[in-house]
């Protein structure tokens, strides 16, 4: 079995609502993120990742949130085990490029975000963000 780690963020945008961006992978919608490459930290490659997949630059981690999701697929007939962990991200960023990874993407408030997301474990994981930032205490 081989082993994979990729790293991703939940990018929100302050508005009189708070909305989270998502991205079309086609097959399903779902949060940026990629593959952490050799030598970089998570959190580098979760914003190098959202800069290459969205054209966001301004994102500003958010100290104190950090989640990783475990999950199994196959590539290729192969096992795979795959381990991401995400960050929550704040931009101020209004206008999104998109890669060839992509076919499209939307900025929702929480409870549409979470009826869009396909994966069980993203819904999960939107849940756990949106809490963390309704409890987390400004400077």
């Amino acid at each position: 079995m081989t082993h994979e780690h990729s790293a991703g963020v939940i990018v929100f945008r302050a508005r009189p609502e708070r909305e989270y961006l998502l991205l079309d992978y086609g097959s399903h919608w779902d949060f940026p993120k990629g593959h952490v490459e050799t030598g970089e930290s998570s959190q580098t490659a979760a914003c190098r990742e959202l800069a290459e997949e969205t054209g966001i630059r301004d994102a500003q981690i958010l100290a104190g949130f950090m989640h990783n999701i475990r999950y199994f697929y196959r590539r290729r007939g192969e096992r795979m085990h795959k381990v991401v962990t995400y960050y929550v991200a704040e931009t101020a960023t209004d206008q999104v490029t998109l890669s060839h990874e992509h076919c499209n993407y939307t900025w929702l408030p929480y409870e549409d975000a979470l009826k869009r997301l396909t994966f069980k474990t993203s819904q999960d994981l939107l849940a756990k963000a949106h809490t963390f930032l309704d409890t987390r205490q400004l400077p």
